[in-house]
C-alpha cells in the first residue's frame, strides 16, 4: 500500500524543500494542548524568522514554552487508484525542532524582515519605524531538520 518514503538529513534536499515552501507550520505546546499555526517565514543558516502581532495566543504560548516544531511541505499530489487502499500521496516535506525567542534588536528585526521578503519577492522594501515598533519578530534557532520524500 503506497510508495515507500525516503527519510534524509541531506542538507541539499532539506534546503530545496524549505526554499520552495510558501508556508511553515509552527507547532507549539500550550500546557498539555498542541497548537499549530501557519506562518510566512524567512530561513537561512538554520535560523527561521516569522512575524507576529505582539499579542495573541501564539506569543502567549511562546513566552511560556520556547520549544517548537517546524513543518514545511511542497509538491503535494494525490495519486488516485481504482481501489481505496491503493491511493497514495506524493510529497516532499521537512520536519524540524528548535527554540524560539522574540527579537528585540531593531537591526536584527530589519534583517529578519529582509530575509522574509526575499523568500517571497525580489523587490527591496523599507520598514517604517512605526510599523517596526508594532511588529514582533520571532527567531527560531533550528536544532534538528529531517526531510521526507515520497513518490519523487
Amino acid at each position: 500500500m503506497g510508495t515507500m518514503a525516503t527519510i534524509t538529513t541531506d542538507p541539499t534536499t532539506i534546503e530545496s524543500i524549505i526554499e520552495k515552501a510558501s508556508i511553515c507550520r509552527i507547532g507549539m505546546a500550550d500546557g498539555d494542548r498542541p497548537y499549530v499555526v501557519p506562518v510566512n517565514f524567512g530561513y537561512r543558516d538554520r535560523i527561521l524568522y516569522f512575524h507576529s502581532s505582539p499579542t495573541g495566543a501564539k506569543m502567549d504560548i511562546l513566552q511560556k514554552n520556547s520549544l517548537v516544531c517546524l513543518e514545511f511541505d511542497v509538491d503535494v499530489e494525490m495519486v488516485e487508484a481504482k481501489r481505496a487502499c491503493k491511493w497514495d500521496v506524493k510529497y516532499r516535506s521537512v520536519i524540524g525542532f528548535g527554540h524560539a525567542s522574540i527579537v528585540e534588536d531593531p537591526a536584527e528585526k530589519r534583517r529578519a524582515l529582509d530575509l522574509m521578503m526575499a523568500h517571497y519577492s525580489d523587490a527591496d522594501y523599507a520598514y517604517p519605524e512605526e510599523i517596526l515598533a508594532k511588529t514582533s519578530i520571532v527567531r527560531v534557532d533550528v536544532e534538528q531538520l529531517t526531510a521526507k520524500v515520497s513518490g519523487y
